[in-house]
């Protein structure tokens, strides 16, 4: 593993701050203090954006200021990958903008996954069953579908 550089460095906290904004405050350590404890929070793609993996999940979960929370019957499909559909959403914070990361449970509050959200909580009120309200970004399927590759 490399050691980050500043912007990498920014685009990750700027990424994980979407999720957590206590993280934010890890970005008052230099780059050459932050050590690697064998947790991957993500990765960066070749155009220089930040993709958080699953397994920051039990590291964000607690912290996340948006959560979704889906029935039991959406909770197959979206560990499978899918969005989450009008239909299958149990309950969303107040407040949520569109485009918020999100983290998403179960309607039992074991958490499921990272996302984020399709439409405001306002607009999830009043759209069709059937149009997504949250994109599915990353979930604890991915350990079975991907155990290969997931570092």
């Amino acid at each position: 593993m490399r050691p980050l550089t500043e912007e990498e460095t920014r685009v990750m906290f700027e990424k994980i701050a979407k999720y957590e904004k206590i993280l934010k405050l890890a970005a008052n350590i230099s780059g050459d203090k932050l050590v690697s404890l064998g947790t991957c929070f993500g990765k960066f793609t070749k155009t220089h954006k930040f993709r958080l993996h699953i397994t920051a999940l039990d590291y964000l979960a607690p912290y996340a200021k948006y959560k979704v929370w889906i029935k039991p019957g959406a909770e197959q499909s979206f560990l499978y990958g899918n969005h989450v559909l009008k239909s299958g959403l149990g309950r969303i914070t107040e407040n949520t903008c569109q485009y918020q990361g999100v983290v998403v449970y179960s309607m039992a509050d074991v958490p499921l996954g990272f996302g984020v959200a399709a439409k405001s909580t306002q607009d999830c009120r009043k759209v069709d069953p059937m149009a997504i309200v949250v994109f599915h970004q990353a979930d604890i399927g991915e350990y079975v579908r991907h155990e290969e590759t997931l570092t």
